[in-house]
């Protein structure tokens, strides 16, 4: 029970402390959560470099790209393996069927452009894009949910200040039929 109290002051006492930052305080604040959380391992493609698969910083935070037309995915034999993942780690295929990063920078066209703060946290405080449209799939974790409002808001605030990358991401595709 020390515990959790514990946990829950620290909680509060964090998001205090969040809500007193400023505009650039807020937005290195969220560049850093982006940074730490790993955003970046998924929605930023990989690119074959000298010595294997590095980010394409051009791209970054960009998602799937809309030029990179995927094969269907390949049927795994029965076993433990369930998921394959493409190349660029932007497209992965299990039982949900096949996913695809999204766009986090601010195009209005094919990002978050045209989102609002309380969108971003509702998606994924609840899993469901928007807060209540069709469910994120794997790979996203849902651990993102446990964060605070205020660090939830210094990422969107840190993705807004991103440079738009026009790049229209896939929706999902259903799983395969039996």
């Amino acid at each position: 029970m020390k515990r959790l109290t514990f946990l829950l002051v620290l909680g509060q006492a964090l998001a205090a402390q969040a809500a007193d930052l400023t505009p650039g305080e807020q937005i290195e604040r969220g560049r850093y959560l982006v940074s730490i959380s790993g955003c970046a391992d998924c929605h930023t493609p990989l690119t074959m470099g000298p010595n294997g698969p590095v980010p394409d910083s051009a791209r970054g935070l960009s998602g799937h790209p809309q030029n990179l037309d995927m094969p269907p995915a390949p049927v795994l034999p029965a076993g433990p393996w369930l998921v394959v993942s493409s190349a660029t780690n932007t497209a992965w295929s299990g039982p949900w069927g096949v996913s695809f990063t999204a766009n986090l920078t601010p195009d209005p066209d094919t990002g978050l452009g045209t989102w609002r703060e309380q969108d971003f946290v509702a998606t994924l405080r609840t899993g469901r894009r928007l807060g209540v449209a069709r469910p994120l799939l794997p790979p996203m974790p849902a651990a993102y949910g446990q964060m605070t409002d205020a660090d939830l808001k210094a990422m969107f605030a840190y993705l807004q200040s991103l440079p738009a990358i026009s790049n229209r991401a896939p929706a999902p595709l259903p799983p395969a039929a039996p």
